[in-house]
């Protein structure tokens, strides 16, 4: 294992000329506020602690963003809680889709196929009544049902979850952090196009360098998934001028002077990602002008669609809704898909080439 670079690195972060000058600007969700209306669909049974956190969470996000309306997907009576908390003014940005069938944490991904509210919210943005979709449910039934109501782009067969890092050397996007959890070399190839498009697109990072996770960089290291994934990425054309930088180690996700964009599978990037916001909890805080990923963006499907831990508090999902409305007002699920549309990833699917 090589070791890690000390000190404080400098590197500005670089942003592509379309970036919009006042992405910097955060909201009180900590999410960079941009201008426009955004319909966001948020399930309000999604979470370990739903409906109380979720509602809590809409509450902070309609104060916090005058632009933005909410369609609330779930019982009701827990609507009407929400709305009864609003002023006059903003219920009129507030509007309910009925329904009562909760996909439960340990239930199978399959169940969203059911009429479940997270089922409902994606059949909402299909249908045009929201532009975007927020879910603190369980992942695989969230993924499934965007998967199923919104449909996959051509070439992606399995759907990624993609977190920004706040590194010290500028936002580093991780994916997969929990849509595939055993991934082959050619959905890693997928997921690198997908991570390097969504880092220029919503990050403004002009030619990202993307690295693949591993346990050193010297070449052949790792198990056999990745052994078999480097020489696959090395051949990827990727899209928005990225390069492939090659093996990068975990530090390398914090420090962000190596790679903009780190791949892996979702078992490992699920653990890196949670391990990551356990040192912010313990250290204080993340690094300075940064913050802890509280939301993921689900790339690969025909819209936008974001994913909050299970576990999320209020904020958590404030933040995940000023995702979703950044997201879409950013036209970011169109302008990735366009860069995904021009670029040459080489088709061998997983089935081609096996891991074991």
């Amino acid at each position: 294992m090589t070791s890690p670079t000390t000190g404080r690195a400098t590197r500005t972060p670089r942003r592509s000329p379309a970036a919009p000058a006042d992405a910097g600007r955060l909201s009180p969700a900590g999410v960079a506020k941009e201008p426009g209306t955004a319909r966001i669909a948020v399930d309000l049974l999604g979470g370990d602690d739903a409906p109380a956190v979720v509602v809590d969470g809409a509450l902070r996000a309609m104060r916090a963003d005058p632009d933005l309306h909410l369609l609330l997907v779930g019982p009701t009576k827990v609507a009407g809680e929400l709305i009864d908390a609003l002023d006059p003014a903003q219920r009129n940005r507030v509007t309910v889709r009925p329904a009562h069938t909760a996909v439960d944490m340990a239930d199978d991904p399959t169940a969203a196929r059911a009429e479940s509210t997270v089922r409902a919210a994606a059949a909402a943005v299909r249908a045009g009544q929201a532009d975007a979709l927020v879910s603190a449910g369980s992942t695989g039934a969230t993924v499934t049902a965007a998967a199923l109501g919104l449909g996959r782009w051509p070439e992606v067969r399995r759907p990624a979850l993609a977190a920004a890092l706040p590194a010290l050397s500028g936002p580093v996007v991780l994916l997969d952090v929990g849509g595939s959890l055993e991934p082959g070399p050619a959905t890693l190839a997928r997921h690198a196009v997908l991570g390097a498009a969504y880092a220029a697109v919503a990050h403004g990072l002009a030619a990202p360098r993307v690295g693949l996770l591993s346990v050193g960089t010297e070449p052949g290291k790792g198990d056999r998934a990745r052994r078999l994934a480097d020489p696959v990425l090395s051949t990827v054309a990727l899209p928005a001028g990225a390069r492939y930088v090659g093996l990068v180690e975990g530090y390398d996700v914090c420090l962000g002077t190596r790679a903009d964009v780190v791949v892996t599978d979702g078992f490992t990037g699920n653990v890196l990602l949670k391990a990551v916001e356990g040192a912010y909890a313990m250290a204080g805080g993340p690094p300075p002008g940064g913050e802890a990923p509280r939301a993921a963006a689900l790339l690969g499907v025909a819209g936008t669609v974001v994913v909050c831990h299970g576990a999320a508090q209020p904020d958590d999902i404030a933040s995940g809704i000023a995702l979703a409305a950044r997201l879409w007002r950013r036209n970011a699920t169109d302008r990735v898909a366009a860069l995904l549309a021009g670029d040459r990833t080489d088709r061998t699917t997983d089935t081609e080439v096996r891991t074991s």
